[in-house]
């Protein structure tokens, strides 16, 4: 039984059986014997191999995020820590290391404040407890930073090493903690709320904060840092600002000491062409039209006609964040699960020429964002890719009247 048990393939095997089962109906208590019995510890990356064998098998990825939850209850306790020589993410200014004291925050929001405050309104219902949650979920919004550095710095860069299934669940699951907050500022904010409802949806995603926390330490977190090179980590490191941070902010930045310095950055790449480039009306030097793309009152992000981001501008008030980690990723993973079917269909109609353009119009906050894509094509009607224009519209909706040059 030993060496069927250290068959790798076989272990797989078992794993994704209990994950089935428990898909089918069984209950964790009933699956964890035999996890404990079969299985003596399991890593990361074998979870990671496992989630996209029932991917390959065709299990949607909505199932599985469904399974979430009973995943990380069974794993827990069983996921052997993988000892490192050395351990980065314990540097400071180290994107983990980042990402650990902002959990570390997020576990005393939940228990140190919206539990207590739960607990205090569910016995007096008074106002002045439904106002501390209100703050508490203010601050618990934070928690978006969190995700957004996850999702647009840390997942590009497991997709470029094959690692596809567990970003696109927990990329869902983080949607849902988001929705959550969301909804319950709403309940809080409304006279009208019925108090049991109230509680049962802020503890739930309270739970559900705390479980993500969880799944980050145990599985996540192990799993790039055996995956990624310390370049890919200070890549990461250096455009974690352009999302921000989660009531955390770095003291310092981590520069990683044994960085591949034959491999040449990405500022450092050189224009092919350093003369100029010759558009249908005019010629500009490269450094021009950078600037000038980049000056433009709107953000421009270009996807090729093979699905890959190739450029985004660089403007001073971006609508949405941006990372240069994108650059090169499928656009179809640059979008929460629930809506990349919506994306795929307007790639579809647009390269299809069923359309030319798609609009979108959205509130955010104080903004109202005007959101185009279009059909990029050359002279001949060749379909070269697809360019999407963002643009805050609500100055505009607000001008009347006229100002003309004389009048200055």
């Amino acid at each position: 039984m030993s060496e069927m048990i250290n068959n790798r393939e076989y272990r797989q095997k078992i794993l994704k059986e209990l994950i089935m089962e428990l898909h089918n109906g069984k209950g964790v208590d009933e699956v964890k014997p035999r996890f404990e019995k079969l299985i003596s510890g399991i890593s990361a990356k074998e979870i990671s191999e496992m989630e996209q064998a029932l991917i390959m098998d065709g299990m949607p990825v909505e199932q599985i995020q469904e399974l979430c939850d009973v995943h990380a209850a069974v794993f827990k306790g069983s996921i052997e820590e993988i000892h490192r020589p050395q351990k980065p993410e314990e540097a400071e200014g180290h994107p983990v290391n980042i990402f650990k004291l902002e959990n570390i925050e997020l576990d005393k929001i939940v228990k140190d404040r919206i539990k207590p405050h739960l607990e205090s309104y569910k016995n007096s219902g008074k106002d002045e407890d439904k106002n501390y949650l209100l703050e508490d979920l203010s601050l618990l919004w934070e928690i978006d930073k969190h995700y957004s550095r996850k999702e647009n710095l840390l997942f590009p860069f497991m997709e470029k090493y094959g690692i596809t299934a567990p970003p696109k669940v927990m990329w869902g699951v983080d949607d849902e903690i988001r929705d959550a907050i969301k909804e319950g500022r709403v309940l809080l904010s409304s006279d009208t709320s019925d108090k049991g409802t109230l509680v049962e949806k802020i503890d739930g995603m309270a739970d559900k904060v705390i479980e993500m926390i969880f799944k980050e330490e145990s599985i996540l977190f192990p799993m790039v840092l055996e995956t990624l090179s310390e370049d890919e980590w200070a890549k990461i490191a250096q455009e974690s600002d352009e999302i921000g941070y989660t009531i955390v902010k770095p003291k310092t930045r981590w520069i990683p000491e044994n960085i591949n310095k034959d491999d040449p950055a990405e500022d450092n790449v050189q224009p092919l062409n350093d003369g100029y480039i010759k558009f249908d009306a005019g010629l500009l030097t490269p450094e021009q039209a950078n600037a000038m793309l980049n000056t433009l009152p709107v953000d421009i992000t270009f996807v090729d006609k093979n699905g890959a981001v190739k450029y985004f501008t660089q403007g001073k008030e971006r609508i949405f964040s941006r990372p240069k980690t994108i650059i090169g990723r499928q656009v179809e993973n640059c979008h929460p699960p629930a809506s990349v079917h919506i994306v795929e269909k307007i790639v579809e109609d647009l390269k299809a020429g069923i359309k030319d353009n798609e609009d979108f119009w959205i509130k955010m906050g104080e903004k109202y964002v005007y959101i185009r894509y279009f059909a990029v094509r050359n002279e001949q009607g060749e379909f070269l890719g697809i360019m999407e224009v963002t643009q805050d519209i609500k100055p505009i909706q607000s001008i009347s009247g006229e100002k003309r040059l004389i009048s200055q």
